[in-house]
């Protein structure tokens, strides 16, 4: 690992996983193991049924409009 915490993803895996400049990650660490895990916005089509779903929950449980500020505030800082 470098000075500012970078750290070298071997050629061989990053050709293999198809990994580019740019490519975001998020990392998990727990003892002495650590985790790095690609991430990437979803398509258009899997946002759209994302949004779709969040809004069914919302009905099924009764969310309206008007809780909304209120539910964020109740969010961790």
């Amino acid at each position: 690992m470098s000075s500012k915490g970078q750290i070298v993803i071997p050629e061989e895996i990053r050709n293999s996983l198809h990994l580019k400049t740019g490519t975001r990650f998020v990392v998990v660490g727990e003892g002495d193991v650590v985790v790095r895990k690609t991430i990437s916005p979803p398509s258009f089509d899997e946002f759209e049924d994302i949004v779709l779903q969040a809004r069914q929950a919302a009905i099924e449980i009764s969310i309206h409009g008007e809780h909304v500020d209120e539910l964020l505030a109740l969010r961790p800082a």
